[in-house]
This record gives structure tokens, C-alpha cells and sequence, in this order.
């Protein structure tokens, strides 16, 4: 498994969940800590104020399935399918993602805080108004993608691709254009400046006189 943010180790957990059918389950205001849940289908699923903390769900199937205002805290996703999995207003921070697929997954709004992403395939993928300060994206493959209004703060970026990914709005101060693939990528006008003084540029307007 990749390496937890921060070096923060695997939660514990205390029952296990195997096997079971999710599938369309109404999981609104449930709560759920330190379990290990292993090939559960979540299909069609969906919650509104549901708690799961220090989870660890491995090979779960969370396709077409719908969670609103829901906290994963401090949880560990291995292997599982997020196929047009829609999050909005949900918190993962801490949680940590090992072999996922993420297709069509849509994210609105929420905190992502912390979350561990290394070298995931978020081609797909649409994160908007979301909080990913100081998440770990090294080697993330964010090609086409779309990371509108996205805080990403302090998070971990070395090697990622973001080729062609729309990132207006977003808060890009950590983006070393150096370690990054950002070829073909849209940026706002102000995004340009954080970049071009990132290069090392000055940049003035153009009745400025150089000094």
C-alpha cells in the first residue's frame, strides 16, 4: 500500500463487514467506527449526515452512489471502484486512497484535507469548491481533468500531470511548474501571475517602466 500522508499509520480496526450487498442501501445518519468492511457493494447507495472514522474499506464498490454532508475521517480505500460516484459537501480528510479507479467521479464542495492521492488516475474525475490543502497528489494523473475552485494549498503535487486539466479558480500557489506537467492546462489571468512569478518573471503592466 502507498505510504499515508504525513506518515500517519493505517487506522485499527475492531469488526469486520464482508461480503455484504449495499447495493441502493439507505445509509442516511449512519455511523460506523474502526470497522473494516471488505467487498461490500455500495452500489447506488446514498447518505445524507452519515460518519464513517477510521474505516478501512477494501475492494468496496461505491458505483452510482450518492453522498451528501457524509465524513470518511481519517479512513483507508483500497482497491475500491468509485465509478459516477457523486460526493457533495463531504469531508475525507486524513483518508488515505491505495489502487482506487475514480471514472466520472464527481466532487462538490467539502474538505479533502490531508487526503492521500498519490499516483491516482483522476483523468476522469471533476473536483470543484473542494478544500485539498496540503493532500498528497505526487505522481497524480490529472490529465484533461476538471479542478475548478479548488484550494490546494500546500499539497503535494511533484510529478503530477496536469495537462489539459481546467484549474480556474483554483489555488495553485504550490504548483512548482518545474516538477509539473501543466502543458495545454486553463488557468485564469490571475493564476498566470502566480505561475509567471513562480518562473521567477516580473511581471508589470505594461506602462510600468522597468527599473
Amino acid at each position: 500500500m502507498a505510504d499515508r500522508p504525513h506518515g500517519a499509520p493505517a487506522p485499527p480496526t475492531d469488526t469486520t463487514v464482508r461480503s455484504e450487498n449495499w447495493d441502493s442501501r439507505d445509509l442516511t445518519g449512519e455511523e460506523q467506527a474502526n470497522v473494516l468492511l471488505i467487498d461490500v457493494d455500495m452500489t447506488e447507495a446514498h447518505a445524507t449526515g452519515a460518519v464513517f472514522s477510521e474505516c478501512t474499506f477494501r475492494g468496496a464498490r461505491f458505483n452510482a452512489s450518492t453522498f451528501i454532508d457524509t465524513a470518511f475521517l481519517n479512513c483507508a480505500f483500497v482497491r475500491c471502484g468509485f465509478f459516477d460516484a457523486t460526493f457533495t459537501g463531504c469531508k475525507f480528510v486524513g483518508s488515505m486512497f491505495d489502487g482506487c479507479t475514480y471514472d466520472l467521479m464527481k466532487v462538490s464542495g467539502g474538505d479533502w484535507s490531508f487526503t492521500g492521492l498519490p499516483g491516482a488516475d483522476l483523468r476522469r474525475a471533476a473536483f470543484s469548491d473542494v478544500r485539498l490543502r496540503e493532500a498528497d497528489l505526487t505522481g497524480a494523473r490529472c490529465a484533461g481533468a476538471s479542478l475548478r475552485r479548488v484550494d490546494l494549498s500546500g499539497a503535494m503535487l511533484h510529478k503530477a500531470d496536469l495537462s489539459g486539466s481546467d484549474l480556474r479558480g483554483s489555488e495553485i500557489s504550490s504548483i512548482d511548474p518545474y516538477t509539473v506537467e501543466l502543458r495545454n492546462a486553463v488557468i485564469d489571468p490571475l493564476q498566470a501571475v502566480v505561475l509567471a512569478t513562480s518562473l521567477g518573471l516580473a511581471v508589470r503592466p505594461d506602462d510600468d517602466p522597468a527599473t
